[in-house]
Order: C-alpha cells, then sequence, then structure tokens
C-alpha cells in the first residue's frame, strides 16, 4: 500500500510492538510453545501443543473479519476501512489483505510457510451510527496501540453489532418530524404553520423506512419514489387552497429531507478524491440516480394533483407567465447636433427598455407567497430565531445519527456545525447563486475545526464532522430553489453535485491547512479521517 495512505496509527508510523498478540489467558500455551517436546509432553498431550498456534491465529483472523463487518455496518468513511484494516493486521502480524467494494469486502489470509491462503467476503450493509462508530475506533485504536489481545477486541466487537439501537423507532420518528419542522422555516422559507405540516410528512416517512421498508424488501424497492409522491402530492393540495396560506416548496422540501443521500454522495466524492475510483463512481453514480429518483417522485406527485385539479394549474400557469413577461419599449434617438465624435460613438441608434417584475416584488419569499397582510404565523422566520433554531437542529441531528445524548462529543458535533452554518450564511450573503462555492466556504470551517479538535483534544474528527457537513447540503440545495429545484425534478442532480463537489472542495482544503502548520511526520490523509 502507497506510504501516502498509511492510517496515522499504523505500527510503521507509531513504532508499536506487538506485545499482547495473543490473549493474557493463552499464557501458558505460549510457554508450552517454548518448550522442547519432552518437557511439554509431561503436561499437555502432542495434539493440544500443535493446535496452539492455529487456534490463537484464528482469533486475529476473527478480530479482522469482525472488524471489516463493524466499519460497514456502522457507516464507517469507507475510503478508509482498507487502510484501517491493514494497520490492525499488521499489528496483530497477520500476512493479510484487503479489497473493499460497494457492499463488501474481501480479506484474504496467507502462510508462507505453508504455502496456502483462506479468502473470506464479508458483506453486509448498513446506516450511519455515530456512537457505535466511535465504540468501533476506540476498540481499533486500544488494539493497533497493543492495549487489549485481538481475542478481547472481537468479543467487544460482536456485543456492538449485537446491542439494539439507542433509542427506539417511535423516538428516531419523533426526531425525523422534529428535524424537518425545524428545518422548513431555517433553509426553505416555510412558515410556523408549514413546518407542522413537513413535520408529520417526516413522521410518516421515518416510520415507513424503520417498521415496513425493513421488512417488506418489495416495498424498499419503491419506497423513495412512493413517499415523495405523497409528500409532494399532499404539498400541492394543500398550496392551492385559496387563502394560499401553505407553501408547496418549503413542505414538499422539508418532508423528505430525512431520506436525501447527503452522507452517500459525499463518500463517493471524498473516494474519488482519494483516488478510491471504483467505489467512488459505483456511489457516485447510484446516489444520482438515487436523487433523480426523488425529484421524479416530487414532479409525478405535483402533477397528478394538478391533474385533478384544472383551475389550480391555470392559475399556475398565469403565475409564472406573469412573473417571467418583460415589458420591450423601443425607439429611437438622434443627436441634436453635427458635432464630430472622435470616441466612435454613434450619433444615432435605437433603445431598448426590459422592465422585469422581482418576486418579491410580488410577495415571493423563497419560492413562498408571504405578503405583508398575513399574520405572524404565516411569515418567515426574522433572522434571529437561527439563534435558537441551529443548535437544536444540530443536537437533534447528531441523536438521529445514532449518537448518544450523554457523550463528551455531542457539544463539540454541536458547535462545530453552527459554525458551518454560520459561514455559509455569511459567504451566502456575498455570494449569489453560487452553491458549490457557498458550500466549499462552510465545509473548509467544518474541516478546520474538525482536524484541530482530533490533533489538539484527541477527540475523532470524523463523528465530530459529520453533523456540521450533513446541514451543509439542506442548506446548499435551497439555493438551488429547494429539492424541487424550481419546478423541474430533473435539475435536483446538478445542485446535489454542485453542493458535494463543492463541500468535497473545502474538506480537503482544510486538510492541507492543517497539516502544512501540523506535525512533518505524519504523513498525509484525508480529513474525514477515523
Amino acid at each position: 500500500m502507497d506510504s501516502d495512505f498509511l492510517e496515522p496509527d499504523d505500527p510503521r508510523i507509531t513504532g508499536k510492538k506487538a506485545n499482547q498478540v495473543d490473549d493474557q489467558g493463552d499464557l501458558e500455551k505460549n510457554i508450552l510453545r517454548q518448550m522442547d517436546y519432552k518437557s511439554a509432553e509431561n503436561i499437555f498431550s502432542v495434539f493440544e501443543l500443535n493446535l496452539t498456534f492455529p487456534v490463537t491465529m484464528k482469533h486475529r483472523h476473527e478480530f479482522l473479519l469482525k472488524l471489516a463487518r463493524s466499519l460497514m455496518t456502522f457507516g464507517a468513511p469507507s475510503h478508509r476501512i482498507e487502510s484501517q484494516l491493514v494497520a490492525a493486521a499488521r499489528i496483530i502480524e497477520v500476512e493479510a489483505e484487503f479489497i473493499h467494494l460497494p457492499g463488501v469486502i474481501i480479506c484474504s489470509y496467507g502462510d508462507q510457510e505453508l504455502g496456502c491462503s483462506e479468502t473470506h467476503f464479508v458483506k453486509c450493509g448498513g446506516r450511519l451510527s455515530l456512537g457505535a462508530l466511535h465504540k468501533v475506533h476506540l476498540i481499533y485504536r486500544s488494539v493497533v496501540h497493543d492495549e487489549i489481545s485481538a481475542k478481547q477486541a472481537t468479543e467487544q466487537l460482536e456485543a456492538l453489532l449485537v446491542a439494539p439501537p439507542p433509542y427506539s423507532i417511535l423516538f428516531r420518528c419523533f426526531l425525523a418530524f422534529c428535524l424537518s419542522a425545524l428545518i422548513c422555516p431555517l433553509a426553505f422559507g416555510g412558515s410556523f404553520l408549514d413546518m407542522w405540516i413537513a413535520g408529520v410528512a417526516a413522521f410518516i416517512l421515518a416510520y415507513l423506512q424503520l417498521r415496513v421498508a425493513e421488512k417488506s424488501a418489495l416495498y424498499a424497492n419503491v419506497f423513495e419514489i412512493t413517499i415523495s409522491i405523497f409528500v409532494s402530492f399532499t404539498a400541492r393540495g394543500l398550496s392551492s387552497i385559496r387563502s394560499q396560506i401553505f407553501c408547496y416548496t418549503a413542505i414538499s422540501s422539508a418532508g423528505i429531507i430525512g431520506i436525501l443521500p447527503g452522507y452517500l454522495i459525499l463518500s463517493s466524492s471524498l473516494e474519488l478524491a482519494s483516488k478510491n475510483i471504483v467505489c467512488g463512481s459505483v456511489k457516485m453514480v447510484y446516489a444520482l440516480i438515487y436523487t433523480l429518483f426523488l425529484g421524479f417522485g416530487l414532479q409525478i406527485g405535483n402533477d397528478f394533483y394538478l391533474l385533478l385539479d384544472p383551475p389550480t394549474r391555470r392559475h399556475l400557469d398565469e403565475l409564472a407567465a406573469k412573473l417571467s413577461t418583460t415589458v420591450s419599449l423601443t425607439g429611437t434617438w438622434l443627436a441634436d447636433n453635427g458635432t464630430a465624435d472622435d470616441t466612435g460613438v454613434p450619433l444615432n441608434g435605437t433603445w431598448t427598455f426590459n422592465p422585469t417584475i422581482l418576486p418579491k416584488e410580488q410577495d415571493i419569499y423563497e419560492g413562498c407567497y408571504r405578503p405583508a397582510r398575513f399574520p405572524w404565523y404565516l411569515q418567515p422566520f426574522p433572522m434571529w430565531t437561527s439563534f435558537i433554531i441551529v443548535p437544536l437542529f444540530s443536537t437533534l441531528s447528531s441523536l438521529a445519527n445514532l449518537q448518544p445524548l450523554r457523550s463528551k462529543q455531542l457539544p463539540v458535533m454541536v458547535v462545530i456545525s453552527c459554525c458551518s452554518y454560520a459561514s455559509n450564511k455569511i459567504a451566502n450573503h456575498y455570494i449569489f447563486n453560487r452553491s458549490d462555492v457557498v458550500s466549499a466556504i462552510g465545509a473548509f470551517t467544518v474541516g478546520l475545526l474538525g482536524n484541530v479538535y482530533s490533533r489538539r483534544m484527541g477527540g475523532t474528527a470524523f463523528t465530530s464532522m459529520v453533523t456540521g457537513v450533513l446541514f451543509l447540503v439542506p442548506s446548499g440545495l435551497s439555493q438551488a430553489g429547494g429539492i424541487t429545484a424550481n419546478g423541474n425534478g430533473i435539475d435536483i442532480g446538478g445542485a446535489m453535485i454542485a453542493v458535494t463537489i463543492g463541500i468535497t472542495v473545502g474538506l480537503f482544503m482544510s486538510q492541507a491547512l492543517v497539516y502544512t502548520f501540523g506535525s512533518r511526520r505524519t504523513p498525509r490523509y484525508s480529513p474525514f479521517e477515523m
């Protein structure tokens, strides 16, 4: 493996030597291994003596397989999995090679003395679980720092894999309700009334995802399309009420925020940036097709309702024509004297004025109709409410990603996420219609703070940064007209690519800055480290 991609805990960097490769309970067997045959025969049989080494090596192999399964199950950054497994195999003195493909890890163990090899396929799915992932990282570091044996680590990893999620399904549905309700006014200009509708849609979405889709493989294949159609149909139906108290864009965009593939497309971009072409390209294509499914479902739900309600369709067409109409006034002008002009400016010609009507002049705020006559609960939230909503959203987002409530890293996640939103908001104030550049600035802030926290305070960079990075996805998409991309569901794929590339560039820029002023001893590696 290339030295540029070594783990910081790799024994070739730390200089650690294996003193606790075997379990402490096997000390007697280690002593027997050093005896001659005559001495050992008085204690154990020859058969048991010959099995000592294979049993110990089996524990090490099982540890590597459990580590690979744990990393995949709990959503570890996939572009670091191979290097972490190599570092663990080297410290426990196992000759092994690893290949990571989407959804599977191939582990090959070799024995030069016997001239044979053994290959295992670890295939599993998973989702992001910050609390369990942090525990896996602590176990991994304990092994590569030679603090516990492979057998003990295997038992701890097995306990993590069989442990239930820290929160019940009902509580996770409640978290989805709160997240969509908070992001509705924060990123999509929703009102106090809109946020409750978006929250109810997210609650139904989370229940179907956690309870129905996991038990039915048939429904899981069409889950994203059906739920996006349902949310879009409901949002368009509410927005067609004559009083116009509901906003379609805010409700539909915030309602499906829980199934956006933000982490998946971010992970694929980081893999491509790390020159991991196979996994990166496969995940990128899947994430984009998945996003197009969501946009396609939103358009189907919207058009299906308009098919059932022709007056609403005509009203929307008239409003769109009114906003896009320009009045051109054309005329001619002629100089009133014959003075020659050396600058070459013509003395006669035509002029054309194209007066346009801005959306704000039509009481349209971020795609929502908000006239001044509406009461406070139908108006967008004032700026000062962000100081309450952003920390609350960051906390609930961390809990939704299965971060334990009583953990030292939770306040760090919230602080980094708030700094991410603040830098994103400031950049968006000065840079217009460039969601990629704005997202890059926000990601640079997250990467800088996460790496500093990891190096100065000994924390885990990945788990502390992921909440702030995922916060940038809906914030960036809101600049593209919401999830519906101003009425064109296909454009959401391009908007997601722009946001993700900006996030990737920002993270790697922060990593370069940290290691420019950091230690020269550690080789460069991705900012999304473990």
